[in-house]
């Protein structure tokens, strides 16, 4: 008998190590069988890729390039904390929502959030040519400059432009490649990618996925049933399904965990056993056809049910006693109970039937048919919980929180810390989804959810406000904006969830969340900062203010330092919720992270607060590996006076001038 150990060394060729570890670095450029794909790799090597204008099996697109390129770009934006909601009702909470475009919000989560987002879960437009996609981005570049950038001639430059405001295919995935190829680097390695489309752009999303994220790491496609009731537009057949496509980050072969209702039961009743009453505990049934209703007590096709059921969300609320020819003992029941087992009502019979876990306490993989069965349910409950929470006939066709619920259940049930990413969050039924889960098994699961601020209405030439098709229920609820109703979706819910829940709500419930908008610099502001000229011996500007919630035209109550220091401690890899403390220097306060780095970013910087702080490092009251400076509130002489007293006092401090 050859050895595991053996047989794999007579198999080894002499680049078999580097494969294996380009393999779990670069798994994207790998087949399903395993084989390394060097045309792609090639591909990615080139100066100029115009694969866009030939045919062939590779997934090419006009506009290829450019997306490429987008997804390589630093953020040109700031991050706009709202002082308002982050010192108050999100004071203590981890959950994080962004106001802006997603591509610029996830290029700044790229540099704080790379490796750390457990789930991804998004909804983007289908580009079915009624949901009102096109092409978005703006090609801020001059002809020439897009000329040397890609090696293109005048032809293919119209031929790139062609996608604006479009919504062919092209368009479509030009709009999604930098976002789903930066999505691929916040995931860490065991993360999850859930996306849901249609028929219409099902075939070009997985060309795409296979090619940001690897063949191999295309895990499962399920089928979910949208609605019962579809319309009957088609010539063709009525559409009651959609499609969630699933990709790995790297794959490790762990479990997906399914719900209870997955998997294989067994009945309860057995003719030949005699009859015998027993009290099945809360929380241990599952009933099919019941969601949030009281059954009363009445005899049935095989039991008789001697009092009331209280359900929710198709759970017993409370304990309840049957009659019938039961196989199980009271004894029986309890014991199984304690182990995980559940008892399931399929029917409106009440026919019960028990549904085991397996030897390591855990129910068998999920189902790829995602529907009622399994209590994932149809678009007609999402518009149901919009409506419990008084905001319905704001959105067509909501996801139902169930399915959210189910997807992001089989891939935390055991990592209950998880954190879960959707930068299409639309009505944030992810939030609400997320929040419920943790209500329901005491999880600590935090959401990032990231919204455009899509307006509800246009101005016409009156300058009167008009509501926007499809708005103007929205509108007239007084949301001026999609981002708007995304955040109160979640305050609602929030509040719901803690009224259903509350004698059993876990302490740590989180149901609330910290705001951000990210948002462009003023054009003024942008003049001032290419006409700065860092010679000068004075400052002709305040250009911090001009970053202030007030300079920017946004709510929220931010001042320009706290801007300036919310985006650099993204670009610099602290999370949100790093630990800051004010330092005073003689005066001047700056701010220090983490207990090591230090930004100084207002005006007002003297040769006394030089002295304050170099007396500060040098008694060791302060421990600094780097100084960030704001290089628009130096002059010249304070910023050598500053550099030399550094160099002089502790070489190894680094000290950054950033413009």
């Amino acid at each position: 008998m050859i050895s595991d150990n053996e047989r794999f060394n007579m198999q080894v060729k002499p680049n078999s190590a580097f494969l294996n570890e380009l393999k779990s670095k670069l798994p994207e450029f790998f087949d399903r069988e395993g084989n390394f794909d060097l045309d792609k790799f090639k591909g990615q090597l080139k100066e100029y890729n115009i694969n866009e204008l030939s045919d062939g099996y590779q997934l090419n697109f006009i506009g290829k390039d450019y997306a490429r390129r987008q997804a390589g770009e630093m953020p040109s934006t700031v991050i706009v904390p709202d002082e308002e909601q982050n010192n108050g009702e999100g004071k203590d909470s981890k959950n994080l929502f962004f106001t802006g475009d997603n591509l610029e919000v996830l290029r700044h989560l790229r540099n704080n959030y790379a490796g750390k987002i457990d789930v991804i879960y998004i909804d983007p437009p289908y580009n079915t040519g009624e949901d009102g996609f096109t092409y978005p981005d703006r090609f801020e570049y001059s002809d020439n400059k897009l000329q040397e950038m890609f090696g293109l001639d005048d032809e293919q430059i119209i031929r790139l432009k062609s996608i604006q405001k479009k919504s062919s295919h092209s368009s479509w995935l030009s709009f999604m490649y930098p976002r789903l190829s930066i999505a691929h680097k916040l995931l860490n390695k065991r993360g999850v990618i859930f996306i849901s489309i249609d028929e219409n752009e099902l075939a070009n999303a997985t060309l795409l996925m296979n090619e940001i994220f690897g063949e191999k790491q295309f895990k499962v496609q399920f089928v979910w049933t949208k609605t019962e009731t579809p319309p009957a537009l088609s010539n063709y057949s009525r559409r009651t399904t959609e499609y969630i496509l699933t990709y790995e980050k790297e794959s490790f072969g762990e479990k997906y965990y399914g719900s209870e209702l997955d998997n294989s039961d067994a009945p309860l009743i057995n003719g030949s056993n005699s009859m015998r009453e027993v009290v099945f505990p809360k929380n241990s049934c599952v009933f099919n056809k019941y969601e949030n209703t009281l059954i009363e007590a009445d005899k049935f096709n095989k039991i008789v049910l001697l009092n009331d059921i209280e359900i929710k969300n198709s759970r017993n609320v409370n304990s309840f006693k049957v009659q019938g020819k039961i196989r199980w003992t009271q004894e029986k029941i309890n014991n199984e109970v304690s182990r995980g087992t559940i008892f399931i009502f399929k029917s409106r019979d009440l026919n019960p039937r028990f549904l085991r876990k397996d030897t390591n306490g855990n129910y068998k993989t999920p189902n790829t048919n995602l529907n009622k069965d399994l209590g994932v349910l149809t678009n007609e409950f999402g518009i149901k919980r919009l409506k419990e929470i008084e905001m319905d006939d704001i959105f067509t066709n909501p996801k139902p929180t169930s399915l959210i619920k189910y997807l992001s259940n089989i891939v935390t049930r055991i990592n209950k810390n998880a954190v879960i990413l959707d930068f299409f969050a639309g009505s944030s039924t992810t939030a609400d989804a997320v929040m419920q889960l943790n209500a329901e098994d005491g999880g600590n699961r935090k959401f990032i959810m990231v919204q455009l601020p899509e307006k509800t209405y246009t101005v016409n030439s009156d300058g009167k406000e008009v509501p926007t098709k499809g708005g103007k229920a929205a509108y007239e609820a007084g949301f001026k904006s999609i981002d708007e109703i995304s955040r109160e979706r979640i305050r609602r819910a929030a509040a719901k969830i803690k009224s259903d829940n509350d004698l059993t709500l876990p302490k740590n419930f989180d149901g609330s969340f910290k705001h951000y908008r990210v948002v462009n610099p003023a054009k003024q502001t942008l003049e001032d900062i290419e006409d700065f000229d860092p010679d000068n011996t004075t400052l002709f500007t305040d250009m911090v203010d001009s970053f202030s919630s007030r300079g920017l035209d946004v709510a929220g109550a931010a001042t320009g330092e706290q801007t300036i220091l919310t985006t650099w401690l993204a670009k610099d890899g602290y999370s949100f919720d790093a630990d800051i403390k004010k330092i005073d220097f003689d005066g001047y306060e700056a701010t220090l992270v983490e207990d090591s780095r230090l930004y100084i970013i207002n005006n007002g910087w003297s040769s006394e607060n030089t002295e304050a702080l170099l007396n500060k490092i040098g008694t060791h009251q302060i421990t600094i590996q780097t100084i960030v400076l704001f290089g628009y509130s130096f002059n010249i002489a304070d910023l050598r006076e500053l550099e030399i007293g550094l160099k002089q006092l502790d070489s190894n401090i680094n000290l950054l001038k950033r413009y």
